[in-house]
């Protein structure tokens, strides 16, 4: 089995509902203002993807310096698209060992820090690494007691499948509370702005809830059962059955309710 702590990403499938994964990021970046090095700020996009919010960030801030950091090389290639040299690039980095060797003026994160195991842990570094004023942002989802996710992390412990992916993507300590996050961010000095927002996603086509989890939250399984097609297809297989009960298709599509977690926090000045 390939090992799954770090899944396999696809890119081409992840941005299949490319507008309903970008939205958070419009409303996230709406809510950051100036930047203390304006018009040329330092930025660093944790968690990058494929690219396509770190070039939101340069069309911002066009005479940023802007440096897109992931651990998929998968994406870092299909985010190489997006570069503007000199001031957007794209590096990789795992963002849980990222060292920031300069001072940033925004350090931001979108639907990456919930695969970091206590992510809040790296907030001192990342803080200190700003300059007075900077700001970091960032959006985690928050779903992870849905059905998408419950009826997954229960198929993974029946019988059948518990000796191949016991524990296998365990998302249920992924993400804290926003009450959590806005005291960790005052703690560190931060002035913050902490909230959540639950989109109603309308999703089109067959089995539309599957075809989104593929991009994210089944990834680990897709990984780990990647060596046994006949496996990864029963899985999935019986997994479709599920989301077809839980998410059934209505007159204008499949409503698929999104939680997310935002937050916003400015460095304090000395």
């Amino acid at each position: 089995m390939t090992a799954p702590d770090r899944p396999a990403w696809d890119p081409h499938q992840y941005l299949r509902h490319a507008d309903h994964r970008t939205r958070p990021f419009h409303d996230l970046l709406a809510r950051i203002g100036d930047l203390p090095g304006h018009p040329e700020p330092r930025i660093a996009d944790l968690g990058c993807g494929a690219g396509k919010v770190t070039a939101l960030l340069a069309d911002r801030w066009p005479r940023a310096r802007i440096t897109g950091y992931d651990t998929s090389r998968e994406m870092l290639a299909e985010a190489a698209a997006h570069a503007r040299p000199p001031h957007l690039d794209f590096a990789e980095a795992d963002a849980a060992t990222w060292q920031p060797t300069e001072t940033y003026d925004l350090i931001v994160s979108t639907a990456a820090l919930q695969w970091i195991p206590d992510h809040a842990a790296h907030f001192p570094r990342w803080i200190d690494a700003l300059a007075p004023g900077g700001t970091f942002a960032f959006q985690v989802p928050g779903n992870f007691t849905a059905p998408s996710h419950t009826l997954l992390a229960g198929l993974r412990e029946t019988d059948r499948w518990r000796p191949l992916l016991h524990g296998v993507g365990d998302r249920t300590a992924a993400v804290l509370e926003p009450a959590d996050y806005l005291t960790r961010l005052q703690d560190l000095g931060c002035t913050a702005d902490v909230w959540e927002t639950t989109y109603l996603q309308t999703l089109h086509g067959d089995d539309a809830v599957l075809d989104w989890v593929k991009g994210t939250a089944l990834r680990p399984v897709l990984t780990a059962l990647a060596d046994d097609p006949a496996a990864r297809d029963a899985f999935t297989a019986a997994y479709r059955d599920l989301l077809r009960a839980a998410y059934p298709p209505g007159p204008h599509g499949t409503l698929f309710p999104f939680r997310r977690i935002f937050a916003v926090a400015r460095k304090d000045q000395p």
